[in-house]
């Protein structure tokens, strides 16, 4: 059984406490990746609730998230661990004649060790979720880092050896798709992939996370939401700035979306000039 979660079942009624509304699919994946130890690849649009499933796993779980943020440009010390070399060169001047060996060391100890997000959750001994959120912004290089991770939830430090886990983390990679992953990452992973929900279920979200929302102002906001993403937008509105929409309806206390209400709140959910004038002109809202 798993130490995580005893069932798909128990994995979706839990995530639901948390907040995250699980579709069949997420909730058995996800509790195949607890049982199996496997990390978890979401894969998926942004703004689908990749990230939100790491929280919520959390969550469910009890566990600590530790979280590593990827972008273009992050090395090996910000994911894995580097050397406090301030303090290591105060302790080699505070060595006075002590023998070189002898201050070598000193200084490549735990104490001068500054751990980041990978080699953390690796340490951890409580229940810990790994999150690599947007594994895709990363160089290729920096998969390779992850490797070791992903595949014996160890991490090995040349000066001091091999830290291997000793209580294994849930790990939560997120994609966003821009660029094609290697296959030794996928190949170490569970995948799920997580697209828009269907009206029913987006509805469902939405009526969740806003209490007193009219059930037709929903249903017309959900309806909307749909339109706006066929459309060929730079941004697509994402389930969050759904919410964010209907918060700011019932705020308002509109009880009706009409193109007025539309036109005057767009900016809730469309962030760019081009793709706020292509709704204007699609939804035809100054017909």
């Amino acid at each position: 059984m798993s130490t995580w979660f005893p069932s798909p079942e128990a994995v979706a009624a839990g995530l639901r406490e948390a907040g995250y509304l699980a579709d069949a699919a997420t909730a058995t994946t996800t509790y195949l990746a607890g049982a199996l130890e496997k990390p978890l690849l979401v894969e998926g649009p942004a703004g689908v609730g990749k990230t939100e499933l790491a929280k919520a796993v959390a969550a469910t779980a009890g566990a600590e998230l530790v979280r590593l943020q990827c972008y273009e440009g992050l090395d090996e010390a910000r994911a894995l661990y580097e050397w406090n070399y301030k303090k290591q060169l105060l302790r080699i001047q505070a060595a006075g004649d002590q023998a070189w060996d002898e201050t070598h060391d000193d200084i490549f100890t735990d104490e001068f060790l500054l751990t980041r997000p990978l080699l953390t959750a690796i340490r951890r001994e409580e229940p810990t979720v790994l999150l690599v959120d947007e594994v895709d912004k990363t160089d290729v290089e920096v998969e390779g880092l992850l490797l070791e991770v992903l595949s014996d939830f160890q991490v090995t430090i040349p000066e001091l050896g091999t830290v291997v886990a000793t209580r294994r983390p849930f790990v939560v990679l997120t994609s966003n798709a821009s660029r094609e992953l290697s296959e030794a990452v996928k190949r170490r992973c569970l995948y799920l992939y997580v697209d828009y929900p269907d009206a029913a279920r987006e509805r469902e979200i939405v009526c969740s996370r806003v209490p007193g929302l009219d059930e037709r102002l929903a249903d017309k906001l959900v309806d909307t939401v749909a339109r706006l993403r066929t459309l060929e937008l730079k941004k697509a509105p994402s389930i969050a700035e759904s919410v964010d929409w209907a918060r700011t309806l019932v705020a308002l206390h509109v009880d009706d979306l009409d193109e007025q209400t539309v036109a005057a709140t767009l900016g809730v959910v469309l962030k760019h000039a081009s793709d706020h004038e292509r709704a204007v002109r699609e939804l035809r809202l100054r017909g």
